[in-house]
């Protein structure tokens, strides 16, 4: 664990991170009508509808809004899999403690600000 965040930090940190976990969760669940990934994106492409490009366009959106929770699930369950490690609050690439401003915003940041930065900054480079 970071020595930057005091037990109260963490606390907070964790109490956030716990609740938006759930929070994702049900989301996810009352999206996809208790159903699989498979079987929710199945029944999107059976819908009978009139409109072909309205009911492409509406399983195109639904299916990102579902992706973009999973993936924010999966970060938040690895943060808190990180504070069960002792490693929350580490910068992945460089060690150093990141700043608990930052964890207030995105409780899930794996690194800090200068890692992050130029990680997209070589990203953007790539592209």
């Amino acid at each position: 664990m970071s020595s930057d965040l005091t037990p109260g930090q963490r606390s907070l940190l964790e109490t956030t991170l716990r609740l938006r976990h759930e929070e994702l969760e049900r989301l996810l669940k009352d999206q996809q009508g208790g159903l699989s990934r498979v079987e929710h994106a199945r029944e999107l492409l059976t819908v009978d509808s009139d409109d072909v490009k309205h009911r492409e366009a509406a399983r195109e959106l639904d299916l990102q809004r579902a992706e973009r929770a999973r993936s924010e699930l999966s970060e938040v369950g690895a943060a808190l899999g990180r504070m069960q490690d002792g490693d929350y609050g580490q910068c992945e690439d460089c060690d150093a403690g990141i700043a608990y401003d930052r964890l207030k915003i995105e409780p899930w940041a794996r690194r800090c600000i200068a890692c992050e930065s130029r990680r997209e900054r070589e990203a953007q480079a790539r592209r």
